[in-house]
């Protein structure tokens, strides 16, 4: 089993019964296939227009070639869908991150609730194993819970951390975390935001603030905005994609939960609409289960029969 398989089990298992209840009996793809492939997707949570695009770029491919088998059909989804995670038009690398740049600062964002703050942890301990220095900044003031899970997970990653009193400022935080990294010459600083969206307009002005005054420490911060989405909300995580997108520059996604919801389509569909790279899926409660996203293994594990029951 790949490193994927364990997340998209789920909306394999659905999307595969949905095909195949498509083509059974079937010796050519005709518009009734093709209405139940684009069923299949929606079904995924892919979103509508992500959906629609897969469907006209099948059109025009089997417009020649209607007598095609499943698996010729499969294989053309797996085209279609792997073009679409091409972002970057380049793998991502082991490590996904620019360390050229010290300290190297990382804003995560997102909505409480998505698993935002145990994905700093994962990503603490992960880039500890790697021999980084990481530093954490509890700037999401608002939650004591947020301050003091984020000091769990600082102790059990053994990773410093920078925080003060709830209610606190949270340019401030941040500004000490970059301060202290510079101070401490560590390699990575891992920013907690607070996970607010029932105001636009605060939510753009906090994350701004936030960023301009790590700029008074190191100019060019945050090198990387990470949102952090739960791939089990769907559609909601098209709109809490938005809401950041128009909010703050978001670089880099990270996508949780995934092995827990048969809609993993939500991964395809962001990255379509919002041409933002995928870096970390989380597919379970371990600290070992963020991993680094590479779309050839997800698009293969996706589309893998090998381990269907």
């Amino acid at each position: 089993m790949g490193i994927f398989d364990k997340g998209v089990q789920k909306t394999k298992k659905s999307f595969f019964e949905r095909i195949s209840r498509a083509v059974v009996g079937k010796s050519k793809v005709d518009d009734d296939t093709l209405d139940a492939i684009e069923e299949a997707l929606i079904a995924t949570d892919m979103g509508v227009d992500t959906t629609l695009k897969i469907i006209d770029n099948l059109e025009d491919r089997v417009r020649t070639d209607k007598f095609m088998s499943f698996d010729e059909l499969i294989e053309l989804l797996r085209d279609e869908i792997g073009k679409l995670l091409d972002v970057s038009g380049e793998e991502q690398p082991v490590v996904p991150f620019d360390f050229s740049k010290k300290p190297y600062v990382i804003m995560v964002v997102g909505v409480n609730g998505v698993g935002k703050t145990t994905t700093i942890g994962k990503l603490a301990s992960k880039l500890k194993a790697q021999g980084k220095k990481v530093i954490l900044g509890a700037a999401d003031t608002f939650r004591a819970a947020a301050v003091d899970q984020l000091t769990i997970w600082a102790e059990r990653a053994g990773v410093d951390i920078v925080k003060q009193g709830m209610g606190a400022d949270p340019a401030s935080v941040a500004y000490d975390t970059v301060k202290s990294a510079v101070a401490r010459d560590a390699d990575v600083v891992l920013i907690d935001t607070a996970g607010r969206l029932h105001n636009r307009i605060d939510l753009m002005n906090e994350l701004t603030k936030i960023r301009n005054v790590m700029r008074k420490v190191v100019p060019d911060a945050p090198h990387e905005v990470l949102l952090v989405l739960d791939g089990s909300t769907g559609q909601n995580a098209f709109q809490q994609a938005k809401e950041f997108s128009r909010a703050t520059e978001v670089t880099a996604l990270a996508v949780t939960k995934l092995d827990g919801t048969a809609k993993g389509g939500v991964v395809i569909g962001i990255v379509d609409q919002f041409k933002v790279p995928v870096k970390f899926i989380g597919i379970g409660e371990g600290v070992d289960d963020l991993k680094v996203f590479n779309k050839r293994e997800f698009v293969n594990s996706l589309f893998s029969r090998d381990d269907l029951k």
